[in-house]
């Protein structure tokens, strides 16, 4: 067995305590004899969500030798609240212990730059790999296996259950909603995302009058079917003939789903069932295309178009001819404006149209934004939002206004749109004809999408399981402005030239194939642009020299990486291969004296 490198891993410790544990306190010594994944993650981030799932298979078949603790990492000051993460922990179905870490406690002894990662320490406490981003749960497997064989071996492998204590259930007819719709004949259709289902809801929007979907996870067509996580809703316009009433982004299974309200049966309408990767079809037969958490549905210029938060992008299925297409977006992570083509998202959540058709309103949840797509210009703009790392809850002129991590947008009858602001756990409103941002209501508890009703606007309150009616305000909600940054460290590099590595690994038993071409992709740009003299681009080196501006003095390097590794044996006819990739924001301040490379560990040690 190959020998590697082994460091001593950190104690695992944050303010928040432990999660899941039955009410006990872990600590390293109370897993020695298991291989501990450490996956760290923010409840926020598309990417540790893939990742949660990534990981069902593995810590299910390796449960007595395995043990996963979730340290969770916040970003937004919301995933800070205690009471969020028990909700996030229970929403995404996490089984195994998670450490709440809210002041990055345990993410700054680990040295971690990017939400997921995940480090693999050994039966007697040594950190023997990290990952980054997706894609690498096969690779951690073969870890594991080796790790299972030489800790038997030397007699330090202990088996048998792990700490994991399951919290208690949740009652209640609705378990974490995502979004509502109205229905033609009154009352409303959620999808009630906790319980893998859709719930009609009656006029008074808390009586059951049917659930469509049995409860499970699952991705099964007719009469009863299954749903994993569905989210977004949309009506199909009269007069389509379409068979199917709903459209439904049922996110999990990255896939849309058409629902027809006369008996609930269920048809995939796109996707696959697995996830979109790099390098896989962005058009095609819909039902043929990967697709990537779809989160929300809208009909806007002929088309569904889909808020598709797994790969930073808009995209679009033609309900007539049955395909499936990117419509926006480049999948880099980001807020940039300008032709759809060229335009980047971070993690658009919700979609709404304007009563003429001419827009499309994105909330923008990753850069806390509110975005449009102009069906006249084919642009994209930004009416609310700076970037990735500045939020808070703040009223005034739209440029200066702040949201925290929005997930809906509601269209009102006067053309001004209502804002679920999710982690501000508020309804705002944008006001196109003053360019003014108001609160409508406060003390809401993670709202997720809204519904007009006459005068009223019925919320989606996701972590209080319900439905909220309120009055329309005349007057907006007087609140303290709050301006916030995420808290992570900027990393200080001196000007100049600075050594980029991406730090990549094979998996055992695997290698780079060369045979048709390049197998890494190395994406590099900054904010402000100015920032990088040279070195922005793409290219196929997983080592870049850069050269930062001295007239700059901080900034975000936007690093995007993707190894695709497949079996090392000629024997082998057909070899599996498998996609590693990770995208990084890294804040960096440029300051004399300070460091001259930047090393980022996608698969293996540094």
């Amino acid at each position: 067995m190959a020998s590697r490198a082994r460091v001593r891993a950190p104690e695992l410790v944050g303010s928040g305590g432990w999660l899941n544990t039955g009410g006990k306190d872990l600590t390293l010594a109370d897993l020695r004899g298991k291989i501990v994944i450490a996956d760290f993650w923010t409840f926020c981030c598309i990417n540790c969500l893939h990742v949660l799932d990534e990981l069902r298979e593995l810590e299910e078949k390796h449960r007595d030798t395995v043990v996963i603790v979730g340290v969770h990492s916040p970003k937004f000051v919301h995933e800070a609240d205690h009471q969020a993460v028990v909700d996030a922990v229970a929403r995404y179905e996490v089984a195994h212990p998670v450490l709440d870490d809210p002041e990055l406690a345990t993410w700054k002894q680990y040295a971690v730059r990017a939400w997921p990662t995940l480090v693999v320490i050994d039966p007697e406490g040594y950190v023997v790999a990290q990952h980054a981003g997706e894609g690498h749960a096969h690779a951690i497997e073969r870890l594991v296996e080796e790790l299972e064989e030489e800790h038997a071996a030397k007699g330090t492998l202990r088996r048998g259950d792990g700490p994991y204590v399951p919290p208690e259930p949740v009652a209640g007819a609705l378990k974490f909603p995502g979004k509502a719709v109205r229905l033609p004949g009154g009352g409303f259709l959620v999808a009630d995302a906790g319980h893998h289902s859709l719930v009609e809801l009656a006029e008074d929007g808390e009586t059951v009058v049917r659930r469509i979907g049995d409860g499970e996870r699952g991705l099964v067509d007719g009469a009863s079917p299954r749903f994993s996580e569905p989210q977004g809703l949309a009506l199909v316009p009269e007069g389509l003939g379409l068979g199917y009433d709903v459209v439904v982004a049922d996110t999990v299974n990255h896939a849309l789903r058409g629902v027809r309200l006369a008996d609930g049966s269920v048809t995939t309408l796109a996707g696959t069932g697995r996830q979109w990767w790099q390098g896989s079809p962005t058009s095609g037969p819909a039902t043929g295309v990967d697709l990537s958490s779809p989160w929300d549905v809208a009909f806007f210029d002929g088309r569904v178009w889909i808020a598709m938060a797994g790969v930073h992008q808009l995209w679009a299925f033609d309900p007539a001819a049955g395909t499936v297409a990117v419509a926006a977006g480049t999948t880099n992570e980001g807020l940039v404006d300008g032709p759809v083509a060229e335009a980047w998202f971070a993690q658009p959540s919700g979609l709404a149209v304007s009563p003429d058709g001419s827009t499309l309103w994105v909330a923008d949840s990753e850069t806390s934004a509110v975005r449009l797509v102009s069906r006249e210009t084919k642009q994209v703009h930004s009416v609310v939002g700076t970037g990735l790392f500045d939020f808070g809850h703040r009223d005034g002129a739209a440029d200066q206004a702040l949201l925290q991590h929005p997930l809906g947008v509601t269209v009102l009858p006067d053309g001004s749109v209502a804002i679920a602001d999710t982690y501000n756990h508020a309804l705002r409103r944008y006001n196109p004809a003053t360019g003014e941002v108001s609160t409508l209501a406060t003390d809401l508890r993670e709202p997720s999408g809204a519904v007009l009703v006459g005068e009223d606007i019925v919320v989606v309150e996701s972590a209080r399981h319900r439905l909220t009616r309120l009055r329309l305000p005349e007057e907006a909600v007087q609140v303290e402005s709050v301006a916030h940054r995420t808290q992570r460290a900027a990393t200080e590099v001196a000007p100049g030239t600075l050594r980029l590595d991406v730090v990549f690994t094979a998996p055992t038993g695997q290698k780079l194939d060369e045979r048709y071409g390049p197998s890494t992709r190395l994406l590099v740009s900054a904010t402000p642009p100015e920032l990088l003299v040279s070195g922005a681009g793409a290219d196929s080196a997983l080592s870049r020299e850069l050269v930062l501006s001295a007239e700059v003095t901080e900034g975000v390097l936007h690093v995007s990486a993707m190894a695709a590794s497949c079996d090392d044996d000629p024997e082998i006819e057909y070899p599996a291969c498998h996609v590693h990739q990770q995208d990084w924001g890294v804040p960096v301040k440029l300051v004399a004296g300070g460091a001259t490379r930047l090393p980022l560990v996608l698969a293996g040690m540094e």
